[in-house]
């Protein structure tokens, strides 16, 4: 007797797949705007390997030589003169910057801490004595860069080398103040009649004019204003 015959196994039902969403057109101002952005994102992120936002710090910890020492000269400008004669001359201008620099500053402590009678004239003629010793100090500082010096700048290194006696910090009355800033200019006019001799006897004539047409004249009329200060004279009535 014959097997009945087996029913052919049936196909698996297909899986019902969604329908992908119809993507929303986007607007050509809408990619306009989002350009910048993304390339903005992209430098912050630093995605760009030729752009890095990240400053190097701390690179003095491990700093290589400097590129100059202090107290010495280079050829590096070339202004017609010899390393003896700019060596010589950034010397003395080291010396005028140094004392240029604390005179400066006493005139802006002495315009805080005047007092008395003259307070409004000696505050006002202070500060500007104060501003024109700032001039110089720029002014000496760029002539000794220009003979390939050096120019000595930090307080530390200021105090040690000034020739002027160190000012005390309590507050003094004005007359005081006065003769200690007429004993610093007379310091540096000295300083300044022997320099101008010494840098035109090496033809170095940039300093010599430097050292005579704006140092000295500035601080010789400087000692002309505040000196008349200290002559004692009636108010009120004649005697």
């Amino acid at each position: 007797m014959a097997s009945p015959a087996k029913a052919a196994p049936k196909a698996p039902a297909a899986k019902k797949t969604a329908a992908p969403a119809a993507k929303k057109p986007v607007a050509p101002a809408a990619k306009k705007a989002a350009a910048p952005a993304a390339a903005n994102r992209s430098a912050a992120t630093g995605s760009n390997p030729a752009v890095n936002v990240q400053p190097i710090l701390n690179q003095q910890n491990h700093a290589p030589a400097p590129i100059q020492k202090y107290g010495t000269v280079t050829q590096r400008l070339p202004i017609g003169l010899e390393d003896n004669v700019r060596l010589g001359s950034v010397t003395m201008l080291n010396q005028m910057l140094a004392d240029t620099i604390t005179l400066r500053d006493m005139y802006k402590k002495h315009h805080w801490q005047v007092v008395g009678p003259t307070f409004y004239q000696l505050h006002l003629l202070y500060d500007k004595h104060y501003e024109e010793q700032a001039v110089l100090v720029d002014s000496i500082a760029e002539r000794i860069q220009i003979l390939g010096g050096v120019a000595v700048a930090m307080a530390a290194d200021v105090a040690e080398l000034s020739s002027i006696p160190r000012v005390p910090r309590d507050r003094e009355e004005a007359p005081v103040q006065v003769s200690r800033l007429l004993d610093a200019h007379q310091r540096i006019l000295k300083n300044c009649h022997d320099y101008a001799k010494k840098s035109d006897d090496a033809g170095d004539d940039g300093t010599n004019d430097l050292l005579v047409s704006e140092l000295m004249r500035t601080n010789e009329l400087q000692v002309w204003f505040i000196s008349e200060h200290l002559v004692e004279s009636p108010l009120t009535r004649a005697k």
